[in-house]
């Protein structure tokens, strides 16, 4: 049997499937990089103006899910190939849209591991992005489950094929935390399709139909169902102490790969807790929301922490998201659909600013050949544009008003602090070491005085030394280093857009979000808590 409601069905699976056929054509034009290259933009492109008109015919006060579709996949067992979005999954799938292009447009002239092609590389990039539209949109657990595993694969082969000298250790690390996540999610899958059947004498992995069924579990069942579900997501976020694979997948990664692992496939966790814990085991989130509200908070404090100390851009990268994790962790498990909308405003403000920050850097890196910050300083003389990106995409980060990323920070602490106060005001501790960090950062890279040997390495080796004190000097330098070239313009400029534009003006963002979080919130039996006035 299938179905489908209509063109948006049928606009949701053109949008799936676009990258996977634009994959194979990448592959097939691999022999020569820069048809590849173009293909695979183009490609992108399309995907991209396909994804915004999927946001326009989204209506938000509509059906819960829409854009559905099905079709029988293996029937004996109740599992179908079943698609549909709400407003959390759009957003996210927007999201990717948007970065994908911008990440083959920063990669453009990258150089690749010795025997390695561009086409090979990009046909990767564009599986990950079908499989990441595909977890996004399912509507069939199992199904969720297979493309939650499968989309490890070209992730894998994206790290330790492409990546820096630690390439196979951090790509097996990877593969390996995710996958043994995945294997829990089965087992409580499995566990939650025997519930359904005991009570109505047919199993389903239908998730609105299994999620009325297994609300209504004993509260002991829900826990071990649950924790199967929450071990998996917390791997994937990644929550403290399940975060140890991220900073050397990050560090190892490429630049463009390490975008789409931070700022969309680690969103797959938070996503996760949303759409599967809260509403098909509410029992067991209300049971252990103490035990996960410490991870979240640990995850803000020991993430800002660990990048206060960091040396190498990467793994800074790494560990700030990681303090991120946990504020967006804080705002689901507060129970507040105030402090939810805050937490997946910011699951999108994330992805921007830190893919901004860390395409910023790695233009930086490219510049430098070195990942290490201490081999910088006073670059902004060198390319005053770079340093003003660097600058506002660190604003974005530590979450300065008239950003981006302030008004999700606002939502999730303001929504958070009337049911879980001591939690909250530990967590505010994260945003000011976030302005330390940031700063430090910058400071570090772009202020003070043009270190000698930095210059050295910039400029194009011994033969181009300058003096680091002389204007005529560094006006060469400049010269030779160059400042923003008119692509990585291009580039940034989408993000600069977003930085700035949903920073004074979040109400679309947040139009397409509320509805979806209230229907959680219903969905899960969860109220929001009493105000001062009386109100709710």
């Amino acid at each position: 049997m299938t179905t489908s409601a209509g063109a948006g069905a049928g606009l949701l699976l053109l949008v799936l499937l676009l990258p996977l056929a634009g994959s194979l054509a990448v592959t097939f034009l691999r022999s020569n990089d820069r048809v590849a290259k173009l293909t695979a933009l183009g490609v992108s492109l399309v995907e991209f103006v396909l994804t915004l008109a999927l946001c326009v015919g989204y209506r938000p006060t509509g059906a819960r899910l829409q854009m559905v579709s099905s079709a029988d996949w293996i029937a004996t067992v109740g599992v179908h190939l079943s698609f549909g979005v709400d407003g959390i999954a759009l957003v996210m799938i927007a999201v990717i849209g948007l970065l994908v292009p911008v990440v083959i447009g920063a990669g453009w002239a990258e150089k690749l591991p010795a025997g390695r092609s561009a086409g090979g590389f990009l046909a990767l990039i564009l599986v990950q992005e079908s499989l990441m539209v595909g977890v996004f949109a399912a509507t069939d657990v199992f199904l969720f489950y297979v493309l939650f595993e499968i989309m490890l694969i070209p992730m894998y082969f994206l790290i330790g094929g492409y990546g820096g000298a630690r390439r196979q250790y951090a790509a097996v690390k990877f593969f390996l935390y995710s996958f043994l996540g995945g294997l829990l999610m089965l087992a409580s899958a499995i566990g939650a399709y025997a519930y359904a059947a005991a009570q109505t004498g047919h199993g389903t992995f239908d998730w609105a139909t299994l999620a009325q069924i297994t609300r209504n579990a004993p509260p002991s069942l829900q826990v071990w169902l649950f924790l199967g579900f929450f071990a998996a997501f917390a791997i994937k976020a990644p929550l403290v102490p399940l975060h140890t694979w991220l900073p050397d997948a990050t560090a190892e990664a490429p630049i463009g790969v390490g975008v789409i692992l931070v700022g969309v496939l680690d969103k797959v966790g938070t996503f996760g807790f949303l759409r599967y814990c809260l509403p098909m085991f509410p029992a067991a989130s209300r049971e252990l929301a103490p035990l996960l509200l410490v991870l979240a908070v640990a995850g803000v404090l020991y993430g800002s922490v660990l990048a206060t100390g960091q040396r190498d851009m990467k793994r800074f990268i790494a560990y700030v998201s990681i303090a991120h994790f946990g504020f967006i962790a804080l705002g689901i498990f507060a129970f507040s659909s105030q402090a939810q909308v805050g937490a997946v405003s910011y699951m999108v403000n994330h992805s921007v600013a830190t893919g901004m920050l860390l395409l910023v850097l790695g233009m930086v890196i490219a510049r430098g050949g070195s990942t290490v910050i201490d081999d910088y300083g006073g670059m902004a003389k060198l390319t005053p544009l770079l340093a003003g990106m660097l600058l506002l995409a660190g604003l974005s980060t530590l979450s300065l008003p008239g950003t981006n990323s302030f008004v999700s920070e606002f939502l999730v602490l303001l929504g958070s602090f009337p049911r879980e106060p001591v939690f909250t005001v530990l967590a505010t501790i994260g945003m000011v070491l976030a302005a330390m960090y940031v700063l430090w950062l910058y400071q570090r890279v772009m202020q003070g005085p043009a270190r000698g040997d930095a210059l050295v390495g910039l400029a194009g080796g011994p033969g181009a030394a300058v003096d680091p004190d002389s204007e005529t000097g560094t006006r060469s330098a400049r010269r030779m280093v160059g400042d923003l070239s008119r692509r990585e313009i291009a580039v940034l400029a989408p993000l600069v857009l977003l930085v700035i534009g949903l920073g004074f003006f979040p109400k679309p963002l947040l139009d397409v979000i509320t509805p979806s979080v209230g229907a959680t919130m219903t969905e899960a039996g969860f109220s929001d808590p009493v105000t001062s006035q009386g109100g709710k």
